[in-house]
């Protein structure tokens, strides 16, 4: 699964390079070494589209469209009260912060269970305390598991675990049962986590739109900041901020995965319960 989502991610960012250019199947195949019907086949199974409309997607104009359906999605969401969890919550995540005593000396008196996860964008960690999830980030796949746990947790204790259907639940229109999450963070970064929650899949918003809602349009950059710090991918979807130009940019997990992310959710949005449908 790795090797598949390494290929997209460089006919992403071939793609993505050289969209001006229109790039045809032959030469986006030839350049992530795969023959022209290989590389159709494994790009329609993985996106759900083929290469030409998935092209489509990765525009600019696509993205703009994305923000423009945003607006009644997240204005939605907000309406019932960002300081509690909406109904997306419900139906998906349970959440929780951890209070100041959980939270000091990077987890002391915390144990906090580690497992690597096989997803069709990456390797990816997931950090859980009985609680449930406090972080979940996309690795390098010769990359230690545990260093990258003890480098956000080094007062934790860490035992490693297995949940081989977390990353199958990460995906799936409605998880069952829902999956908790317990965060650090501080007062803002949990209210602009919780507006991220509020986006439904298939849309996108701003930094500045987010930041209208949680306090003021002028703190998009303090905004940025908390997205920038998100613990846990996917779950907590910053991959759907993005600039008010269009571009779809910075993401700590890397661009490229970002566009991965967006254009997937795009095009399995039918698949997905849509935050507006249960309010």
């Amino acid at each position: 699964m790795n090797n598949d989502f390494d290929r997209i991610a460089r006919a992403i960012r071939y793609i993505t390079t050289h969209r001006l250019d229109q790039p045809d199947l032959d030469a986006v195949a030839a350049h992530v070494g795969l023959s022209p019907y290989h590389f159709q086949r494994l790009f329609t199974r993985w996106a759900g589209v083929s290469p030409k409309r998935f092209l489509g997607f990765l525009t600019v104009q696509h993205a703009r469209a994305l923000l423009a359906q945003d607006a009644s999605v997240l204005d939605t969401a907000l309406d019932v009260g960002l300081s509690g969890p909406s109904r997306l919550h419900d139906l998906f995540v349970s959440f929780e912060a951890m209070t100041p005593g959980e939270a000091k000396n990077g987890g002391e008196n915390l144990t906090i269970r580690y497992s690597v996860l096989d997803t069709p964008f990456g390797v990816a960690v997931a950090m859980n305390t009985p609680k449930g999830i406090c972080g979940l980030e996309f690795i390098e796949p010769h990359e230690d598991p545990r260093a990258r746990a003890q480098l956000r947790w080094p007062g934790a204790h860490l035992i490693k675990d297995c949940d081989p259907d977390l990353a199958k639940r990460l995906f799936a229109p409605t998880p069952q049962p829902p999956i908790p999450l317990h965060l650090k963070g501080t007062n803002f970064q949990i209210q602009v986590w919780q507006a991220l929650m509020s986006i439904a899949p298939g849309h996108l918003t701003t930094y500045k739109r987010i930041a209208e809602r949680v306090c003021s349009a002028k703190a998009a950059r303090a905004v940025g900041g908390a997205v920038g710090a998100n613990p846990v991918a996917i779950l907590i979807p910053c991959h759907r901020v993005i600039k008010e130009s269009g571009a779809v940019e910075g993401y700590r997990w890397g661009s490229e995965r970002k566009r991965a992310l967006i254009t997937w959710e795009s095009t399995h949005e039918d698949t997905h319960v849509h935050a507006q449908d249960h309010f």
